[in-house]
Protein backbone atom coordinates (compact mmCIF):
# COMPACT_ATOMS: atom_id res chain seq x y z
CA UNK A 1 0.00 0.00 0.00
CA UNK A 2 2.77 2.31 1.08
CA UNK A 3 4.91 1.68 -2.21
CA UNK A 4 1.74 2.01 -4.39
CA UNK A 5 1.49 5.76 -3.14
CA UNK A 6 4.96 6.22 -3.43
CA UNK A 7 5.01 5.69 -6.93
CA UNK A 8 1.21 7.45 -7.86
CA UNK A 9 3.13 10.56 -6.06
CA UNK A 10 6.29 9.56 -7.89
CA UNK A 11 4.30 9.69 -11.09
CA UNK A 12 1.87 12.59 -10.86
CA UNK A 13 5.44 14.80 -10.28
CA UNK A 14 6.92 13.43 -13.08
CA UNK A 15 3.17 14.29 -14.88
CA UNK A 16 3.22 17.86 -13.59
CA UNK A 17 7.13 18.17 -14.81
CA UNK A 18 6.63 16.80 -18.46
CA UNK A 19 3.19 19.31 -18.87
CA UNK A 20 5.29 22.00 -17.51
CA UNK A 21 8.09 21.65 -20.33
CA UNK A 22 5.72 21.51 -22.61
CA UNK A 23 3.88 24.76 -21.69
CA UNK A 24 7.67 26.66 -21.66
CA UNK A 25 8.45 25.47 -24.83
CA UNK A 26 5.38 26.87 -27.14
CA UNK A 27 6.09 30.52 -25.45
CA UNK A 28 9.86 30.69 -26.29
CA UNK A 29 9.14 29.76 -29.90
CA UNK A 30 6.47 32.51 -29.88
CA UNK A 31 9.21 35.45 -28.49
CA UNK A 32 12.23 34.91 -30.92
CA UNK A 33 10.75 37.01 -33.86
CA UNK A 34 9.61 40.01 -31.00
CA UNK A 35 12.68 41.73 -29.38
CA UNK A 36 10.42 43.10 -26.86
CA UNK A 37 8.76 40.02 -25.62
CA UNK A 38 12.33 38.07 -25.65
CA UNK A 39 13.61 41.38 -23.17
CA UNK A 40 10.19 40.68 -21.01
CA UNK A 41 10.97 37.35 -20.70
CA UNK A 42 14.90 38.16 -19.60
CA UNK A 43 13.48 40.18 -17.27
CA UNK A 44 11.19 37.93 -15.58
CA UNK A 45 14.36 34.68 -15.49
CA UNK A 46 16.28 37.59 -13.85
CA UNK A 47 13.32 37.83 -10.85
CA UNK A 48 13.57 34.03 -10.10
CA UNK A 49 15.09 33.26 -6.98
CA UNK A 50 17.77 30.44 -6.78
CA UNK A 51 17.07 27.03 -5.79
CA UNK A 52 19.26 27.05 -2.29
CA UNK A 53 18.52 30.15 -1.51
CA UNK A 54 17.53 30.93 2.01
CA UNK A 55 13.95 30.72 2.72
CA UNK A 56 14.82 27.45 0.61
CA UNK A 57 17.30 26.97 3.39
CA UNK A 58 14.99 27.62 6.23
CA UNK A 59 12.33 24.97 4.70
CA UNK A 60 14.20 22.16 4.16
CA UNK A 61 15.54 22.47 7.31
CA UNK A 62 12.21 22.46 8.85
CA UNK A 63 11.29 19.25 6.74
CA UNK A 64 14.69 17.35 8.61
CA UNK A 65 13.40 18.94 11.65
CA UNK A 66 9.93 17.64 11.29
CA UNK A 67 11.33 14.28 9.87
CA UNK A 68 13.40 14.00 13.10
CA UNK A 69 10.52 14.69 15.02
CA UNK A 70 8.56 11.52 13.78
CA UNK A 71 11.14 9.55 13.89
CA UNK A 72 11.54 9.86 17.82
CA UNK A 73 8.15 10.12 18.18
CA UNK A 74 8.06 7.10 16.10
CA UNK A 75 10.60 4.72 18.44
CA UNK A 76 8.92 6.80 21.39
CA UNK A 77 5.17 5.25 19.97
CA UNK A 78 6.85 1.55 19.68
CA UNK A 79 8.40 1.43 23.40
CA UNK A 80 5.13 2.25 24.36
CA UNK A 81 3.41 -0.61 22.87
CA UNK A 82 2.16 0.96 20.12
CA UNK A 83 1.89 -0.76 16.50
CA UNK A 84 3.28 1.66 13.64
CA UNK A 85 0.86 1.80 11.12
CA UNK A 86 2.43 3.23 8.09
CA UNK A 87 5.46 0.95 7.90
CA UNK A 88 5.71 -2.42 9.58
CA UNK A 89 7.04 -3.13 13.26
CA UNK A 90 10.24 -4.79 12.27
CA UNK A 91 11.68 -1.54 9.93
CA UNK A 92 10.56 0.93 12.72
CA UNK A 93 12.58 -1.25 15.59
CA UNK A 94 15.26 -1.41 13.23
CA UNK A 95 16.16 2.22 14.01
CA UNK A 96 19.19 2.24 11.30
CA UNK A 97 16.74 1.01 8.10
CA UNK A 98 14.18 3.87 10.26
CA UNK A 99 16.72 6.74 10.00
CA UNK A 100 17.58 5.84 6.54
CA UNK A 101 13.89 6.14 5.67
CA UNK A 102 13.32 8.77 7.63
CA UNK A 103 16.12 10.50 6.01
CA UNK A 104 15.19 9.59 2.38
CA UNK A 105 12.19 10.95 3.01
CA UNK A 106 14.29 15.22 3.27
CA UNK A 107 15.32 13.96 0.27
CA UNK A 108 12.53 13.06 -1.49
CA UNK A 109 11.23 16.44 -0.47
CA UNK A 110 14.10 18.86 -1.44
CA UNK A 111 14.07 16.59 -5.09
CA UNK A 112 10.38 17.08 -5.47
CA UNK A 113 10.75 21.25 -4.62
CA UNK A 114 13.46 21.09 -7.02
CA UNK A 115 11.28 20.01 -9.80
CA UNK A 116 9.02 22.33 -9.26
CA UNK A 117 11.67 25.16 -9.46
CA UNK A 118 13.05 23.84 -12.18
CA UNK A 119 9.93 23.62 -14.53
CA UNK A 120 8.90 27.42 -13.04
CA UNK A 121 6.42 26.21 -10.26
CA UNK A 122 8.16 28.08 -7.55
CA UNK A 123 4.67 28.41 -5.30
CA UNK A 124 4.58 24.36 -5.40
CA UNK A 125 8.13 24.46 -4.59
CA UNK A 126 7.70 26.34 -1.56
CA UNK A 127 4.36 24.38 -0.36
CA UNK A 128 6.33 20.92 -0.64
CA UNK A 129 8.01 22.12 2.25
CA UNK A 130 5.12 23.79 4.22
CA UNK A 131 3.02 20.32 3.49
CA UNK A 132 5.65 18.03 4.30
CA UNK A 133 6.24 19.77 7.78
CA UNK A 134 2.97 19.91 8.68
CA UNK A 135 2.40 16.50 8.17
CA UNK A 136 5.30 15.10 9.56
CA UNK A 137 4.70 17.57 12.86
CA UNK A 138 1.32 15.99 12.84
CA UNK A 139 1.81 12.62 12.97
CA UNK A 140 4.80 13.11 15.44
CA UNK A 141 2.69 15.26 17.76
CA UNK A 142 -0.59 12.14 17.12
CA UNK A 143 2.36 9.68 18.07
CA UNK A 144 3.05 11.52 21.40
CA UNK A 145 -0.87 12.01 22.01
CA UNK A 146 -1.59 8.26 22.13
CA UNK A 147 -1.93 6.38 25.16
CA UNK A 148 0.43 3.69 26.60
CA UNK A 149 -1.02 0.52 25.10
CA UNK A 150 -1.03 -1.79 28.68
CA UNK A 151 -0.30 -5.28 27.98
CA UNK A 152 -3.29 -7.60 29.13
CA UNK A 153 -2.72 -9.51 32.71
CA UNK A 154 -4.39 -12.37 32.40
CA UNK A 155 -6.53 -13.99 35.86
Amino acid sequence: MHRTGLLGLLSFVVLLGANAAQAQEAPKQQTTGNPQALADSRESSAQEHRFWDKENGWLFAGVGAARTLDYFSTLNMRRRGRQEILLTNDVVDNHAAFASIEAAGTGVSIGASFLFHHYGHHKLERWTSFVHIGVATSGAVRNYCLKTAHPKTLP
